[in-house]
């Protein structure tokens, strides 16, 4: 049954990346609805060890998909709002893995000021473009993205293992593909023009970040 779930997964996601190639709206919305929720499907059938954090991480992902179809400020709000539930659930998922005794503490300060300098290069970039009221959510939203991905590679450096890399990598991918939402939402002369690297960098970054879990 896993594997069946895994299958609507590649094959959602095919249709879904080629929609967004060929700016078929109509598809893309179609086809957004299974990715994450076969996904979670996916995970509770294939895991040995569910982690009711990981479920609630995927399934509020999933909501924050629905709500990002519909155009509008208030619902990119709203998704961002969900979205921002779903990388607390992954932080939660993350720390209970982690042992911080193993953790030096520079490597932390590291991350801190690699990701925090990132968000800020990142909306400087974007001050310009976005609504007023929206900007500083943003900004901490992608903060969020980023103390999400802290954890995942604090994760990794205390398990050590190549699944652990997998799923910071996933992660990291999610924080770039964050980053490519808000350019193509709203910077107009940003070279991304289309969806198809926003679903790309998110629907391989939730699978590797799953596949690690497992």
């Amino acid at each position: 049954m896993k594997y069946i779930f895994l299958t609507v997964f590649l094959i959602s996601t095919a249709i879904h990346l080629y929609a967004s190639k060929k700016e078929d709206t109509g598809l893309r919305n179609k086809s957004k609805p299974f990715i994450l929720l076969s996904l979670l499907a996916f995970y509770v059938m294939a895991t040995e060890d569910m982690s009711v954090l990981i479920v609630f991480a995927l399934f509020f992902s999933w909501i924050g998909d629905l709500l990002l179809i519909h155009k509008g400020i208030k619902w990119f709000a709203s998704g961002g709002t969900v979205f921002a539930i779903s990388h607390m659930f992954f932080i939660a998922g993350y720390t209970r893995d982690i042992s911080f005794k193993k953790i030096p503490v520079i490597l932390i300060i590291l991350l801190f000021l690699i990701f925090t300098g990132t968000v800020v290069y990142i909306f400087s970039k974007l001050k310009s473009h976005l609504p007023k009221p929206l900007f500083y959510p943003a900004f901490f939203y992608l903060l969020l993205n980023g103390a999400m991905n802290c954890f995942a590679i604090l994760r990794f450096a205390s398990m050590s293992t190549v699944a652990a890399v997998i799923t910071a990598l996933g992660a990291i991918l999610f924080f770039v593909s964050d980053t490519f939402q808000f350019f193509v939402r709203f910077r107009r002369n940003s070279k991304l023009k289309t969806h198809f690297p926003i679903m790309l960098t998110y629907s391989v970054g939730e699978l590797l970040i799953v596949l690690g879990l497992l």
